[in-house]
């Protein structure tokens, strides 16, 4: 079984900056520079077949260039627990691709997406409470340099006891054809 999802990598400026405002807030789990990425579809555990058939489904959506920028922090909070987030935009561009992808997961024979798309950059997650609200005061204006997107990746994540491992398995983007 692979376990899978689609992302977008942003560049080294843009993860420094997200790395430089992480710090030691009690009760918070920070991503590593690895995981920093915005999800563009979570596929989730197929058998090699699908997995096949997908990355093959994968190549036929086309693009345009488009830039984005992290934009502004926040959470999602959960029952037992939450993440905090850096938000990428404009959210257009970002869900206009997302929505090409789930039509490839569907083709291949996956359900459809249910939830909204919100694009983000995982920062933290916690269990429990966790102080966040200072976090989110002091970056409420977190901005970075646009950059463009032309390229998603299929991603394979390992889960480890610690934190998961993503591997990228193949690149798919802009080709000109638009």
């Amino acid at each position: 079984m692979h376990r899978l999802f689609l992302a977008i990598r942003p560049p080294e400026p843009v993860r420094d900056l997200l790395l430089d405002l992480m710090d030691a807030a009690e009760g918070l789990r920070w991503q590593d520079e690895e995981q920093l990425h915005c999800t563009l579809r979570f596929v989730g555990e197929v058998d090699g077949h699908v997995a096949e058939d997908l990355a093959g489904a994968l190549t036929a959506i086309r693009f345009d260039p488009f830039e984005v920028r992290v934009q502004g922090v926040g959470r999602f909070e959960q029952r037992r627990g939450g993440a905090l987030w850096a938000g990428v935009a404009p959210r257009e561009p970002l869900a206009a691709l997302a929505a090409k992808i789930d039509r490839a997961c569907v083709a291949v024979g996956l359900a459809p997406e249910r939830r909204a798309y919100h694009p983000h950059i995982t920062l933290a997650r916690w269990r429990g409470a966790a102080p966040v609200q200072p976090l989110l005061e002091r970056h409420a204006n977190l901005a970075s340099e646009p950059w463009q997107v032309a390229r998603f990746t299929l991603y394979e994540s390992h889960l480890a006891r610690a934190r998961a491992h993503h591997e990228a398995v193949a690149d798919y983007g802009y080709d000109g054809r638009g």
